[in-house]
């Protein structure tokens, strides 16, 4: 027996997320109302989305997972573009470029005037770009930029 898990795209724009062991039957009785509140009150609904699993309990983690997506990674799901789906699985922060890399910050060592003008060294910190993880290098290059020899 073929359990599925569904979208109902409602009048009002809004989505529906269910599972059922009969597909067919299941929309008629959303498109004919009365057997759910949700979607009897946002008729008429279209059926977006469906996808059938092997079991019951499958078809039910479908549902609690898909029905939990945002917007626009439900219609992603919808359009089949599955570049999307991926991006939109990404947490927000992670969806842009690569964030910098942000270090522990050291605190500041006694004001000596003799160490006016000299650049600033902290100890572990790099500003290499290669090394912060902002540039890729290249496997065969190690940070001094010399090519490995095996």
């Amino acid at each position: 027996m073929a359990f599925w898990t569904y979208m109902l795209r409602c009048s009002d724009g809004a989505y529906y997320t269910g599972h059922t062991d009969n597909l067919d039957r299941r929309i008629g009785e959303h498109q004919t109302g009365g057997h759910c509140d949700f979607t009897s009150r946002r008729m008429p609904v279209t059926l977006v989305w469906s996808e059938n699993f092997p079991s019951r309990i499958e078809a039910l983690e479908a549902e609690r997972i898909v029905g939990g997506w945002s917007r626009a990674k439900k219609e992603a799901l919808i359009a089949g573009d599955w570049s999307m789906v991926s991006h939109f699985a990404r947490p927000p922060m992670e969806r842009s470029a690569r964030p910098l890399a942000v270090k522990p910050c050291l605190a500041p060592s006694p004001f000596v005037s003799s160490e006016v003008g000299k650049p600033a060294v902290v100890p572990g910190f790099s500003t290499s770009l290669e090394t912060n993880g902002l540039v890729d290098v290249p496997a065969h290059k190690h940070a001094g930029g010399e090519e490995k020899i095996a």
